[in-house]
Parts: structure tokens; sequence; C-alpha cells
């Protein structure tokens, strides 16, 4: 398919018609979670965990909260974003392919998207948000696409394993350092709190201290909790094989492995992750030297448990398959279907009234009512997808990041797309 100027015509962005419901689904509930997993790091002005951004200190209710989110949130939804963003590259690069665009004009597609996406992440973090996650699926994008988006699924899947290996090893020899530790009585202590500038975007006063602090963490997270982190790589991995066989996209095809993802990735991420919390919260004491433990176990057990999530709503999808989704079902996935836009307003929302250098209301919250926050800022970022969904509307984000992408800027319609349904 050619347009008059000898350029292929690429097949465009999904409309809001005629997907699947799966992917949106998880997509809008992953923006809950990433809510509540990212607004204790503006809890500032006071001491924080060595294995994370909660504090030490809390009420009753504080500390179940805490407990709640470092089971089930912490290291366990940018995973989950992982896999959906690599399902969704995959889906692309499919798409591209049955509209007849030739190979490498499709992978140049896919570049140019991972390029502006890590665009978008270093404005992000440069503005609002120094723990932006685009920066690293960005760059994570274009290294991944470059090696595996032509390979055979057997060799993603060898790759996938290798990188969950080594994380699962990881986790293992600091388990086995904490426990000499501990039976060293002591002797051996654990290095104290985070860097300054981890947490200086949140508690600088200043504007352009803050911006500062901003800078020096999101390089650090693009490649440390991105690229290099392989948590991220090896769920990119699994969702490139996943959309090659339409598994969220036609799950009544695949409902044993979703079922067995779904309940052993969840159970192996809330029973990894348990721990943790009651270690935090000093339910299980004396382990207060060995706390950064957590980080690496945290890792292993997260991948399974984000990926476990992401087959939850595929089964979820396939019983909502051909059915009305419902108020709640609807207002979730139009979310989902704006999942850039969502994410990038809820640091619109919060840096301004959280961070010291704006209202500063980040030092007079605590674990409970900060996620009482965070749940309220997404129900914002509900009403406003409900509001564009009324009105047939892709999120500014979405419609900025397609005219960057697309050289046909408009939606394909339901029935140019091939098959009956879609993941978007």
């Amino acid at each position: 398919m050619m347009v008059d100027e000898g350029r292929p015509r690429f097949q465009g962005p999904l409309g809001l018609t005629g997907r699947a419901p799966g992917p949106d689904l998880a997509r809008g509930f992953m923006l809950l979670l990433i809510a509540l997993a990212n607004t204790p790091f503006y809890l500032y002005g006071r001491a924080h965990s060595v294995a994370g951004f909660h504090p030490v200190d809390g009420s009753v209710a504080d500390k179940i909260v805490q407990a709640v989110l470092i089971t089930g949130a912490d290291m366990r939804v940018y995973p989950m974003f992982a896999f959906l963003f690599g399902y969704g590259l995959a889906v692309i690069y499919r798409r591209q392919a049955a509209a007849g665009v030739p190979e490498h004009e499709a992978f140049r597609l896919l570049q140019r998207r991972n390029l502006w996406l890590l665009v978008f992440g270093f404005v992000h973090a440069l503005l609002l948000w120094g723990g932006d996650v685009l920066g690293a699926y960005g760059l994570c994008g274009l290294v991944l696409v470059w090696l595996f988006v032509r390979r055979a699924d057997r060799t993603l899947l060898i790759w996938a394993g290798l990188g969950a290996t080594v994380l699962f090893l990881l986790a293992a020899m600091s388990v086995l350092g904490a426990v000499a530790v501990l039976a060293s009585d002591g002797a051996v202590q654990a290095g104290g709190g985070m860097p300054d500038f981890v947490t200086d975007s949140a508690s600088a006063d200043n504007v352009l201290a803050a911006a500062a602090g901003r800078m020096m963490l999101w390089p650090f997270l693009v490649l440390g909790q991105g690229l290099l982190g392989l948590a991220v790589p090896v769920a990119i991995l699994l969702g490139f094989w996943a959309a090659r066989r339409r598994i969220l996209e036609e799950p009544a095809n695949h409902r044993r492995l979703l079922w067995v993802t779904a309940v052993g990735g969840i159970a192996i991420g809330w029973a990894g992750g348990l721990p943790h919390a009651l270690a935090h919260i000093g339910v299980l004491g004396g382990l207060d030297q060995v706390m950064w433990v957590f980080s690496t176990t945290q890792m292993i057990t997260g991948l399974a448990c984000g990926i476990g999530y992401v087959a939850l709503f595929g089964l979820i999808g396939d019983r909502l398959a051909g059915r009305p989704l419902g108020p709640v079902g609807s207002a979730v996935s139009a979310v989902g279907k704006r999942s850039l836009t969502s994410y990038l307003g809820q640091s619109v929302l919060c840096a301004p009234l959280l961070a010291a250098w704006g209202f500063g209301l980040g030092a007079e919250l605590d674990s409970a009512t900060m996620a009482l926050f965070a749940i309220g800022v997404w129900l914002v970022t509900v009403a406003f997808a409900v509001w564009l969904e009324r009105r047939g509307k892709p999120g500014p984000a979405e419609t900025l990041l397609r005219r960057l992408i697309y050289r046909d800027r408009r939606p394909a319609p339901v029935s140019e797309a091939p098959g009956r349904s879609r993941a978007g």
C-alpha cells in the first residue's frame, strides 16, 4: 500500500471501538496501582525504609496500607506495564505486516515510537516526576526491537528465561548474604538509606533544585530499573511472545495458560512480598540490618506478580467478551485506552500539590491519607477519560504521540483492521 509520494501507508493507530477488553482493563487498573505505588515517594520529611519509599513509622492504618502496597503493588506494577508495552509493540508490528508495509518500514515505525517515548519520558522527568518509566520503556524498546522483533518465538522465550534466571540468582545470593549478616550477630552492618538526590525532587522547596534532583534520578531509573534491571526487558520479551499468539486478544484459546499464569504469578508475588511487608511494619523482627535484601527479592517476585495481573485481566476479558462492560468496566477501560494521558495526568495532579516546591501536602499526609489521595487522583483521571470516551476522542498525549509517529494520522476504522478483536 503506497501513497502518492511513494512511501508506505502505515496501518494507523487503533480506534476506540472493536478492541479486546482485557488489555484496556489491565491498563486502567494498572494506573490505579501506579498512583498508589508512586505517591509514597512524596511523603518527605521523615525516615524511610532502606528498601523503599514507605515511612518506617505511622499509625495502625498507615502500617496496614504500607503492608498492602509492599505486598501487592511495589515492584509489581512496572513489569505489568512493561509486558503490556511489549505486547502493544508486537501488535503494531503485526498490523503493519498485515497492511502490506515493508518489514524495514514497520521496524522504523516501532523505533520512531520508542524514540519519541524516550523524549516524552525526559520531558516528564524534567518538569514533574523523576520516577518516570516512559524513558525506561522507550530505551528498552529501542534495544529489544532491534535485537528481537524479527527473532523466532523460541529465541524470545530462551532470552526471557535467561533474564529471569539471573534475577532469581541475584535474589538467592542476596538472601544468602542476609543470612550471613544475621548469623554474624550484626557484625556486618548494612548501608543506611537512599542518596539525597533520590528524594530531592519531592523535598526541595526550590523548583530548580527539584528539577536537578529529578534529572539525576531519571537516568538511573532508565538504565537501572529499565534496561539493566532485567525485569522490564524480560517482561517486554514475554509481551512480544504473547502478542504473536494473540493471548490477550483471543483469551478463550489460552484459558489454561492464563489460569496457570494468573494463579501462579500472583501467588508468587504476594508470597514474596509478604516477608518484606511484615519486616517493614515490625511484625517480623530482627531484620533491620538486612532490609536491603528485599530490593532483589521484590524484583523477581514482582516480575511474576505483574505478569500474573495481566493474565488475570486476560481471563476477565474472556468473561466479558461480547458482553457490555457495565459502567465500572467501561470507565476503567476508558482510562486504559488513554493510559499515556492518564499516567502523565497523575504527575500533573500530584507534583504541584504534594512536592515541597508546590503546596507541600506530602509533608502533612501519612501513608493512609496518601493512599486516599492516590485513589482520588486516579478517579479524576477516570472522570476525564470517561468524558473523552463519550465524545469519541483519544487522550491528548496519545494524539500528540500518534501525530509524531504516524504519517497517516487517522485511527484505523474497525473494518480495516485484520482479525475480530484487537489489543490496542
